[in-house]
């Protein structure tokens, strides 16, 4: 006999799933609060970038270009790419999406790594697929222990590089050796949203790797150097067996006209980009010795955030530095969620931004900087 609910059920497994849960923004009672939870640049977007925008708002009544093709001949005249192996999307959680949502299914396995973004297992549940988790080595992937997961269930492997919230890179002889170590038939997926940040000679984004192969493809953002978060704006390059299965789906209005536009804008300032480089690159050198001259170890960074980890003493954890900051009007991002309870996660953020938390966190340690 079968039972009838009384109110719509979802599929097997949705609700097994966690909802992500963004960095908080607001400290409640303070006047001034700095966020540095979400990995925005401090310098904002592209004034060419702004001028498009607003320039687009004067045709709100049309429909975008469903192939959002200014983007793709912009993002590929400043990499030297095909523009028919371009798939731009509504920010790469999109793109992402879609990969499982094509690719994964019921009884399929796809392999993520220990403090890898959270929205990879979300969106593999949410294709009714498992995720296999593999440890990392000192917050960084473990290549040798994802190809010692692969089963023949595996459909699909999931790389941050450089990773969220370790802020640790891969460099391209062990994505290249991962890569080799794979059956043809799973699809390595190089999530490289934080690629303009690395200034590392044996680091790759992925774009030799997917223009060789059928079963690679790279995934970028705009919401990070390019100061464009507000907007959602992804891309990804793959091949194009991968792309024709993907197009099938994708809506056909996915990407908006504005952020079509001032994507387009954005990615071609080169001289705004290498701006707001050097101030990240600056920075995050010193805020890595300032944390660690206070007694705090800092992983290795390559992007524009830092992980800092305080010690198991009472009174002086990451949740008692995390209330103490937001006291003060710093948001940093606590990373519990990834397998980091005893961390912080801090956005490299404007001078004056910067010289706080530094100051901050030497009061709450008892050391100045």
């Amino acid at each position: 006999m079968s039972i009838v609910a009384n109110e719509p059920v979802p599929r097997p497994g949705i609700l097994d799933i966690a909802a992500y849960v963004p960095g908080k923004e607001h400290a409640p009672g303070v006047a001034r609060v700095f966020k540095l939870s979400s990995n925005e640049t401090p310098l904002g977007a592209s004034p060419k970038a702004i001028e498009a925008f607003k320039q687009a708002a004067g045709n709100l009544e049309l429909y975008p270009d469903g192939q959002a093709l200014a983007l793709r001949e912009a993002i590929a005249s400043v990499h030297g790419l095909n523009v028919a192996n371009i798939m731009c999307g509504n920010g790469s959680d999109e793109l992402l999406g879609l990969l499982c949502h094509v690719y994964l299914g019921s009884g399929d396995e796809a392999i993520i790594t220990q403090h890898g973004f959270l929205v990879y297992k979300i969106q593999i549940m949410g294709a009714g697929a498992k995720a296999i988790e593999v440890p990392e080595k000192d917050c960084t992937v473990d290549v040798d222990a994802i190809l010692a997961a692969v089963t023949d269930k595996t459909k699909m492997v999931f790389i941050a590089n450089p990773g969220n919230p370790t802020g640790t890179y891969v460099p391209v002889a062990d994505i290249r050796r991962l890569h080799a170590g794979l059956p043809k038939g799973v699809i390595l997926v190089l999530d490289a949203a934080y690629a303009e940040y690395v200034r590392k000679n044996d680091y790759e984004a992925g774009l030799e790797l997917v223009s060789a192969n059928k079963n690679v493809v790279m995934c970028r953002t705009f919401s990070k150097v390019y100061g464009l978060a507000a907007l959602r704006i992804g891309w990804m390059y793959g091949p194009a067996n991968i792309l024709d299965a993907l197009n099938r789906v994708r809506g056909p209005f996915n990407m908006n006209a504005p952020a079509i536009a001032a994507g387009a804008a954005a990615i071609r300032d080169g001289a705004f980009i290498e701006k707001a480089i050097e101030h990240n690159t600056l920075w995050l050198d010193k805020l890595t010795h300032a944390f660690e001259a206070i007694g705090l170890k800092v992983t290795p960074s390559v992007t524009n955030f830092v992980l800092i980890h305080f010690p198991d003493v009472d009174g002086k954890r990451a949740p008692d530095a995390d209330a103490f900051l937001t006291s003060r009007g710093y948001i940093l991002r606590a990373v519990k969620g990834y397998g980091l309870p005893n961390a912080l996660r801090m956005t490299v953020g404007s001078e004056e931004a910067n010289r706080g938390v530094i100051e901050t966190l030497g009061e709450f340690m008892g050391r100045s900087a």
